[in-house]
């Protein structure tokens, strides 16, 4: 049973995800942890949904079992999760979220004692564990050596500091309005909370979750009311998070959303131009647009390219020593304030830089031009081997014959299948998708 996708344990909750599995994985990570343990505490936080709180309950369970103590904080972002784990002392952090899915689904996150998202390495450690029975039944502990479990409720202090000291000093968002959506999400309180405190005048969309409506029609993913209130209210900047706050779309001035790789471009050329870009480079995924590529070369700077996924992302950042990369789906990390992707950490940089350098959204955020560039996502039934479907080599040799730059690759989190396509010419693109799609189609839901 393979339990980690991308990003943690993710799947629906209640037929994949059961109390059951968590209260096992817990014991696993916990039995994981305990090796190097320096304090006995692990904390655990949440976004909205309804099945947070069954899923909490068992991996509190499955903690004490092991004779862990564990801090729980309620509803907070992913990204402050990873900075009060470390700020807290903690030996591990864990985050129930399923990001931008939908409701139905949940996930497990794990953070270890630095906030730093666990390598595959020691998710294999844990998956090897999770499967021992005997090691899970050895591990669990009686008497007074059983944990135990408290509730804290305003450690969101801490994380509001941590957002705004990552904001400069010498500015306000004073004369600003802004449009936040909180996509019902992990951020409904801390992202109004913050650009409130530094000045802003904030209107708030989607700040009302019932457990249900978590990134419904609203957030990252649908930008639809951002946009139009942006315009109806003549906000300077459209904000939307998604359900765990970690990643963020941008929606400038017009109403227009703003592409992920534009502004990673604009972010990393702007840190390069204020003096604070280490490595003289950005990293980005294989998903980024070769206008990207182009852009930070007239810059002077390079692109490194990771795997999808912000783990992948922040792997080639402390390798190279490099302080700011991303994915063009919204998750920037810039690792000076964050260990993850921080929605929040990512809009101050972005008001930050309109401010420095007084130019309209709209201007600013969209430095180079992309080249043509589609993603489909093809529901599919079973997640057959790539390398065994019989006419993908014959395929994938026309699209490079054609210089079609290419990327086929399955979600980490749900059954579907990635294509992405990437030309010069866009009819030629279109055509060509239409094809992939269609072979895909057959091959894997036949």
């Amino acid at each position: 049973m393979k339990l980690f996708g991308t990003d943690g344990v993710r799947g629906e909750a209640g037929t994949f995800l059961t109390a059951e599995l968590a209260m096992r994985v817990a014991m696993a990570a916990g039995i994981y942890f305990k090796a190097h343990s320096k304090t006995n505490k692990i904390l655990i936080g949440k976004d909205t949904r309804r099945s947070g709180y069954m899923i909490e309950n068992a991996i509190v369970s499955g903690l004490t079992a092991i004779g862990y103590d564990v801090v729980q904080i309620g509803p907070m972002p992913t990204p402050a999760i990873a900075f009060i784990t470390e700020n807290m002392r903690c030996d591990a952090g864990i985050m129930i979220s399923a990001s931008h899915n939908s409701y139905e689904d949940n996930g497990i996150k794990f953070f270890d004692g630095c906030g730093d998202k666990l390598s595959h390495s020691v998710e294999k450690e844990i998956e090897d564990i999770f499967l021992d029975d005997e090691k899970l039944q050895d591990a669990q502990t009686r008497a007074k050596e059983i944990g135990k479990a408290k509730r804290i409720d305003d450690v969101v202090g801490r994380y509001i500091v941590q957002l705004k000291n990552s904001f400069p000093r010498d500015i306000s968002l004073q004369g600003m309005r802004i449009v936040l959506d909180a996509a019902n999400g992990a951020g409904y309180i801390v992202g109004p909370t913050v650009l409130e405190e530094l000045g802003a005048d904030v209107i708030v969309l989607h700040n009302q979750p019932d457990g249900f409506n978590i990134n419904n029609d609203c957030g990252a993913l649908h930008t639809k009311d951002l946009c139009n209130c942006v315009i109806k209210y003549r906000a300077d900047l459209g904000i939307a998070l998604d359900g765990d706050a970690d990643r963020l779309v941008i929606v400038d001035e017009k109403g227009v959303v703003v592409d992920g790789d534009q502004l990673l471009g604009a972010l990393g050329a702007y840190m390069n131009d204020i003096g604070t870009l280490k490595g003289g480079a950005i990293v980005s995924t294989v998903m980024s647009n070769q206008g990207l590529d182009d852009y930070m070369n007239e810059k002077g700077l390079k692109l490194l390219r990771s795997d999808v996924g912000d783990k992948n992302v922040l792997e080639i950042m402390k390798r190279e020593n490099i302080n700011f990369g991303g994915e063009q789906s919204g998750h920037v990390i810039i690792s000076d304030y964050a260990k993850t992707g921080d929605g929040l950490v990512s809009a101050l940089q972005v008001l930050a830089l309109l401010i420095k350098t007084k130019q309209k959204a709209s201007k600013a955020l969209r430095p180079f031009k992309l080249y043509p560039q589609k993603l489909v996502n093809i529901n599919i039934k079973t997640k057959k081997a790539l390398e065994t479907i019989e006419g993908l080599d014959a395929k994938l040799k026309e699209l490079d014959e054609k210089e079609i730059r290419h990327l086929i690759r399955y979600s980490g989190t749900e059954n579907k299948l990635r294509v992405l396509l990437e030309c010069k010419d866009a009819k030629e693109m279109n055509q060509y998708m239409d094809g992939m799609v269609e072979f895909f189609k057959k091959a894997l839901n036949a």
